[in-house]
């Protein structure tokens, strides 16, 4: 599915989603909140893809929300939802919730400015990769607005809540440098090698890993940062070695490593995958409750 302001290329078990509005700095209209979410949609469901990258064209990774509409660009980026608690759903956050819900891990190579939603929609992706010409912006209060995105439960959780607060307190450019110093960019590389190296670590996962594991690794750590008790992880991880543990996935990677090779997992998500039982790879997905 191709979409208006996007690039989609799939590549060998990695989709590359760009923004793709070099001219506008890559910012964002209302229809390409529901465009972006669309396409993850589309890769997540394919089994085929096995990791994605999430860019930018040209110098700007995105300036955020288009604001050449002037001061009412913000009164429709919520929109009426009754079974939230205030009866309102952003819209950068149906954005960000549906990565945090991928089974594909997702990299941002961050090739350049990530200006309010441009910042906050890397902060649910699993690793993020830097230009040294980059720079974040959690710009909210410049704007009279307040943080979107889920972004006060993310970014506290990468960088602490000290500098979690000086950043969107002040609303200040944080450099690549200073991004990398506080964890939230893995790291920073000139402008041309940030899609190379972001690249690199996707084939690292897809050539290396099960798919299952990987989409069940992911959503545990995520997880399991609100966890009261480190017996909560224990018990959740317990259940899944359980599965695991008897899965074809399971005899491979230890037959592949018993004979020094690289390892051929035939399993997908939707997987049965335990004998005579009703339980699928992807309900296990779902077992934060514990």
């Amino acid at each position: 599915m191709a979409s208006e302001h996007f690039d989609l290329a799939i590549n060998d078990g990695v989709a590359t989603i760009t923004f793709a509005r070099p001219d506008k700095l890559n910012a964002f209209t209302l229809p390409m909140f529901h465009h972006l979410r669309d396409l993850l949609d589309q890769v997540d469901s394919d089994d085929d893809v096995r990791a994605v990258i999430v860019t930018g064209e040209g110098r700007a990774f995105s300036a955020g929300m288009d604001i050449s509409g002037g001061s009412s660009t913000f009164d429709n980026a919520t929109g009426p939802d009754p079974e939230t608690m205030f009866g309102y759903r952003e819209i950068a956050g149906q954005v960000t919730l549906r990565i945090f819900d991928m089974n594909k891990p997702v990299i941002g190579a961050v090739n350049g400015l990530a200006i309010g939603f441009g910042a906050t929609v890397t902060l649910a992706m699993d690793v993020r990769i830097a230009a040294d010409s980059a720079q974040f912006g959690f710009v909210f209060t410049r704007r009279g607005l307040v943080p979107e995105g889920a972004s006060t439960w993310f970014l506290p959780r990468l960088v602490g809540m000290g500098v979690a607060q000086e950043w969107m307190l002040t609303g200040r450019a944080v450099g690549a440098t200073e991004a990398l110093a506080a964890g939230l960019v893995r790291s920073v590389h000139p402008p041309a090698d940030v899609l190379v190296e972001a690249n690199s670590l996707a084939r690292e996962i897809v050539d290396n890993a099960a798919p299952v594991s990987v989409a069940l690794t992911r959503r545990m750590l995520w997880r399991m940062q609100g966890a009261p008790h480190p017996q909560v992880a224990s018990r959740l991880e317990g259940a899944v070695i359980f599965a695991r543990g008897q899965s074809a996935d399971a005899y491979e990677g230890v037959a592949a490593a018993k004979e020094r090779r690289a390892p051929r997992f035939p399993m997908r998500v939707g997987d049965p995958i335990l004998d005579g039982v009703n339980v699928t790879a992807a309900d296990l997905l779902d077992l934060p409750h514990v």
